[in-house]
């Protein structure tokens, strides 16, 4: 019978980890606010092994070296779902990442139970288990903590072991164990949750509205409030919304009675950044179309490759079904167009993507197999 506990003491810390220091594998989850700060603002910590289930309070825990060595152990498995997120705090909390890892979120995708399942989804199937949803909209950076909060994040590791368990068996049963090894090692590399400034303008909605010379702008000035965001630890949309930052791209003002014209940016944003803000777009309208950034090409392709595309998925399909695995776990449409024109750098052609559908469509695209219906049923063959 498992035992909960709630570690809100360095003491109670450290007897904690003593205890984890001694297992293979323990479950892991956290609870976070940042809807008032750029950088998550770390609340709880969940962790569970067979024989306990603890939340750990690092609002009243100044030092969590003690589990942060746990974390960076390497022959301790992290079992974490849906790990981006979770990833990303421990990355800003000491810039190191949790290791080795099993995503239980990513492992389900191979067993036929959905891509990019929730928790409570796989809880209830795997498990007939009905989740409380009741506090999901909790405060967590609020205290004390009730005692219904805090069952409500146990369980979410609390579950979570059963599931490991089960998965992991299912997995070395079917010998796929080890299709996971590189997508476990590409969630945990540190330069997917670094912050990129200079990549920022991507993101922004409807930037292919904009000539080139108003993206260099558009580029410099979500830098510049990426930045702004970061050393004052509040969300970007507080510094200038998306729509304003687009406005700001189109028009190019150059005075501060322009930018009293600009929908969206209100007076104070004005006065305080003002002049930041007319430096960056002037700068940015200085540099040289060399090094105007540019949208990625829309992949174009013809009437016969659009068909030849349509073929591809169909075996795509088909290696799915015949391994109980979705058509989104192994690659997209888009990867498919790439690999037509010639793209070999995909996910599809690596790994355990291409022993089991990837092969196959080379085989295709070469003319050494195709498809046919036999019964009613499409299957491969050799013409």
């Amino acid at each position: 019978m498992s035992e909960d506990l709630y570690i809100d003491t360095p003491e109670a810390l450290s007897e904690l980890c003593e205890q984890l220091a001694h297992v293979d594998w323990f479950c892991l989850d956290t609870e976070f606010i940042r809807e008032k700060t750029y950088y998550p603002r770390l609340c709880l910590i969940q962790v569970g092994t067979p024989d306990v289930v603890a939340c750990i309070d690092p609002l009243s825990i100044e030092d969590l070296s003690p589990l942060s060595k746990l974390l960076h152990d390497p022959n301790i498995i992290k079992v974490i779902h849906a790990a981006s997120q979770d990833m990303e705090i421990f990355y800003y909390l000491d810039k190191k990442l949790p290791a080795p890892l099993f995503d239980t979120q990513v492992a389900a995708s191979l067993m036929g139970l959905g891509d990019q399942v929730g928790y409570g989804r796989l809880v209830e199937d795997m498990l007939q288990v009905s989740l409380d949803k009741s506090h999901s909209r909790t405060d967590w950076s609020q205290r004390p903590l009730e005692a219904e909060q805090i069952r409500y994040a146990a369980d979410d590791v609390r579950y979570l072991r059963d599931i490991y368990q089960q998965e992991r068996q299912w997995l070395i049963d079917h010998d796929r164990l080890h299709w996971l090894d590189e997508d476990f090692k590409n969630l945990t590399s540190t330069e997917r949750y670094k912050p990129a400034p200079e990549e920022a303008w991507k993101r922004v909605k409807g930037n292919q509205r904009l000539k080139p010379q108003q993206l260099m702008v558009l580029k410099e000035l979500a830098s510049w409030r990426e930045h702004k965001a970061m050393s004052s630890n509040r969300p970007k949309r507080w510094v200038l919304k998306d729509e304003v930052l687009l406005e700001l791209a189109r028009r190019g003002p150059k005075k501060l009675e322009d930018l009293s014209r600009i929908r969206g940016l209100e007076p104070g944003q004005i006065r305080n950044s003002g002049e930041e803000i007319l430096q960056v777009i002037q700068e940015a309208m200085k540099k040289p179309r060399a090094v105007w950034p540019e949208l990625p090409r829309r992949i174009r392709l013809s009437e016969e490759q659009d068909t030849i595309a349509d073929l591809l998925m169909a075996s795509l399909r088909l290696s799915g079904l015949e391994a109980s695995i979705s058509v989104q776990a192994i690659a997209t449409r888009k990867e498919v167009e790439q690999l037509i024109l010639g793209e070999r750098d995909l996910n599809l052609m690596k790994g355990w993507r291409l022993q089991l559908a990837g092969n196959s469509l080379l085989d295709i695209l070469a003319g050494k197999s195709a498809l046919r219906v036999n019964n009613g049923k499409i299957e491969r063959f050799t013409p």
